[in-house]
């Protein structure tokens, strides 16, 4: 007599064979993706020389630091400091909004439900090839385009979220509910009509928030290019490392930190009004 399990079994054979008689290569095929993928790990380990035993030499190193750090001081550079802080966080926010507004139209020729895709796919891979490269690449072409400076930083973060701005608001215009737009064609409405009084006021609230987030991000990017040339905070950073001014070093890192935590704090309580949520406490 056949035991309930056993009754269970053959009938779940039955139903999905394919699960329980799978052939033996999709049997190794993960196994043989995992063994793969740690040969590349211990490969890439051993073409970089990674040494634990630097790692380990190198803390003591580290510890140092660490304590001739130790009080952050400006000394008398805290006026310049705070003039670099404003510097990197006017890059952000400019070089930001840049993106957005250069972003948006060039978004509805990349959407799917509003351009055929003759026009959609060169327009993608544009966009693509845009956001590949990195801000901090963009910066070091700006900074030989048009030298050294803040300006340099604003238009890098401009041309490096283009291309990631065109990607995510295509999306959101492609997410959109096309009952509105239905109900205005239905009433008459051309194509721009739809796009103005269909699509944009579903998506706005959206891309706000994206744009808010970028903010938020892009005060960090700005500190990173500023190490390169392109102005701010991260210049004076960059200076300061390099004379070993370790107690100048953890006081512009601590200004860093505040002004992100402060920037990701408004950030988050605008971006919840205009979505119509409230934040979690």
């Amino acid at each position: 007599m056949n035991k309930p399990q056993d009754v269970n079994t053959e009938k779940l054979r039955a139903r999905y064979p394919d699960v329980f008689d799978r052939p033996v290569s999709a049997r190794l095929a993960t196994p043989a993706m995992l063994i793969a993928a740690l040969a590349i790990f211990v490969f890439g380990l051993v073409d970089l020389d990674f040494s634990p035993a630097r790692f380990i030499s190198g803390l003591s190193q580290l510890g140092w630091i660490s304590m001739m750090m130790m009080p952050p001081d400006p000394g008398s550079s805290l006026p310049l400091y705070l003039k670099a802080l404003g510097e990197t966080l006017s890059i952000a926010l400019l070089g930001t909004t840049l993106a957005a507004l250069l972003a948006l139209p060039v978004s509805l020729l990349a959407a799917r439900n509003i351009v055929p895709n003759i026009v959609r796919f060169p327009v993608r891979r544009f966009l693509d090839s845009i956001r590949g490269v990195d801000t901090l690449i963009w910066a070091l072409v700006w900074i030989n385009v048009v030298g050294l400076g803040p300006f340099a930083g604003v238009l890098a973060i401009a041309v490096a979220d283009f291309g990631a701005f065109g990607k995510l608001f295509s999306e959101a215009i492609e997410g959109a509910d096309q009952k509105q737009v239905e109900g205005i064609r239905a009433s008459g409405g051309s194509a721009l009509h739809e796009i103005r009084f269909g699509l944009m006021p579903q998506v706005l609230p959206v891309i706000a928030g994206q744009v808010l987030y970028f903010i938020e991000s892009n005060t960090r990017s700005a500190t990173i290019i500023g190490i390169v040339g392109a102005g701010g905070i991260g210049l004076q950073l960059a200076e300061q490392i390099r004379v070993l001014e370790w107690q100048k070093v953890s006081f512009l890192i601590l200004m860093i930190l505040v002004a992100v935590a402060g920037i990701d704090f408004i950030s988050g309580k605008l971006r919840f009004a205009i979505i119509g949520k409230r934040a979690v406490a």
